[in-house]
């Protein structure tokens, strides 16, 4: 993700990437010109208006405080968060502007109110969850995962089950399957490359950037007209 949002940024005339963090602090291809900070380092990145953060729980709330610190906007796609760091991303959108999101696809924005529709003509049919991804994917069930659950718990009032596959080099596929007696309905969201994340992230963090604090959501800020 981090080198699919530094090739797509340095293609964009809006965007100006002014540092990009990594682990190790080592550059990957894709950053040229743009200076690369170890983790350790954060402290150091020149101003910025708003942070893009594809890491690990470990590393997020280090950019959330660097966020607050400067008074800049966070845009966060980092999954398997603990319930305290939702709380504190909940407490810095009172003096930021702050978006998380398990998946930064508009189709996943389109599908998860889809299955919440669906969930809720259908209360009584069993419902499950359905994902899988590359090798290399730590969390499971995936962000997207329990997002997609969230919203069939909003149609019917309880959760699905879940399981998950972890297997070569999937992109991210996503299944809500609703089971009744003699028929079965499955909604589907397939990604076939990163870049449609990335490209959400940055649309996202464009936007987010022109708005006072909150905790934004990514679905609503895509809207037509949000954040423009």
């Amino acid at each position: 993700m981090g080198r699919a949002l530094l090739r797509l940024a340095a293609e964009d005339a809006r965007l100006f990437v002014v540092a990009a963090v990594t682990g190790s602090g080592r550059a990957p291809e894709e950053a040229r010109d743009t200076p690369v900070l170890a983790a350790d380092a954060l402290a150091k990145a020149p101003p910025f208006d708003v942070a893009i953060d594809f890491s690990q729980p470990a590393g997020f709330e280090a950019v959330l405080g660097l966020c607050q610190e400067r008074g800049a906007a966070l845009v966060s796609g980092t999954t398997g968060l603990s319930a305290d760091q939702f709380a504190a991303l909940d407490a810095a959108g009172r003096r930021i502007p702050v978006l998380w999101a398990a998946n930064f696809s508009a189709g996943v924005a389109v599908l998860a109110e889809l299955v919440r529709q669906a969930a809720a003509a259908l209360p009584g049919w069993d419902a499950d969850v359905v994902e899988a991804h590359h090798v290399h994917k730590k969390d499971a069930p995936s962000g997207t995962a329990l997002q997609l659950g969230a919203a069939v718990a909003a149609g019917r009032g309880r959760g699905p089950a879940y399981a998950s596959l972890r297997a070569g080099d999937i992109v991210g596929e996503h299944t809500v399957q609703l089971a009744g007696p003699g028929e079965r309905l499955e909604l589907i969201h397939r990604a076939t490359n990163r870049d449609i994340f990335a490209r959400g992230a940055l649309e996202a963090a464009l936007r987010l950037a022109r708005l006072g604090p909150g905790r934004h959501e990514f679905g609503r800020l895509m809207l037509p007209g949000a954040g423009r």
